[in-house]
């Protein structure tokens, strides 16, 4: 029995709902603007307050919260208002991150590392944790969890983001292979370094260091790895799960 799927162009994610993460900038935004624009509902979650209701505004976002994802209660409450304001949970981007310090492990802050990995593991496991099972009883959800090429290779001097990211990898693997019979479909993005506010917080020399990584020979653009994690988020991703996609421009080959 074949499956025809929608001109992607012309409301792939018509009548579907998603939650995004990180959703008030960088590749938050942008793949709340592509689902919009593609048919979907949109719930943005995202520490940055003023961030979260600017970008709400200006992609049409259903809902929003305000939250920290390394706090387990407020993205339990946050996953019930979400479902209850869209009526369903479809997909969930999970996109919040930070990079923390850059220093070598023996010299590397105590309370970046802690910070580093309560947001970019901890929290996407609570993201996950509380998301599912709305998922699991409609019988249909889309997962997709950004991680980055720093958790295959190892970004020097950014310990905690890289051991965060190789967290986020095995984690989608093990959730993937959990709700592979339950309609949910579970899978990590896999990014080289892409022109983002998150680069920000990074010095200028670590951004060099990680261009001179990628063969193409410059940063990635957020169009590019939205283009994917909506292709990961939609109806046509059905039989790829506890898998990584990679937009690397070449770094990486496995």
């Amino acid at each position: 029995m074949s499956t025809v799927y929608a001109n992607p162009y012309l409301g792939r994610f018509s009548g579907r709902t998603a939650v995004i993460t990180g959703g008030a900038s960088g590749l938050g935004k942008a793949v709340a603007e592509r689902i919009v624009a593609e048919g979907g509902q949109v719930s943005l979650w995202d520490l940055d307050a003023d961030g979260l209701k600017a970008t709400a505004a200006e992609v049409g976002a259903k809902h929003t919260v305000a939250l920290d994802v390394s706090d387990q209660a407020a993205v339990a409450a946050a996953a019930e208002a979400a479902n209850q304001a869209l009526g369903r949970i479809d997909i969930l981007v999970a996109s919040a991150g930070i990079t923390g310090a850059t220093a070598p492990v023996h010299e590397y802050p105590l309370d970046s590392w802690r910070r580093v990995i309560d947001i970019n593991l901890n929290g996407l496991f609570y993201c996950c944790r509380e998301v599912a099972p709305f998922m699991i009883a409609n019988g249909y959800g889309r997962i997709v969890n950004v991680a980055s090429v720093a958790g295959k290779e190892g970004n020097p001097n950014a310990s905690a983001y890289s051991a965060s990211k190789a967290g986020v990898i095995g984690l989608t693997k093990s959730l993937g292979k959990e709700l592979a019979t339950k309609g949910v479909i579970a899978n990590a993005l896999t990014p080289a370094t892409f022109e983002s506010p998150i680069l920000e917080q990074l010095p200028q020399s670590q951004v060099d260091y990680m261009r001179g990584k990628i063969p193409m020979g410059r940063l990635g653009e957020i169009h590019e790895s939205a283009a994917m994690v909506c292709f990961m988020a939609s109806e046509e991703c059905s039989f790829t799960t506890a898998s990584t996609f990679d937009t690397s421009g070449g770094r990486t080959t496995f």
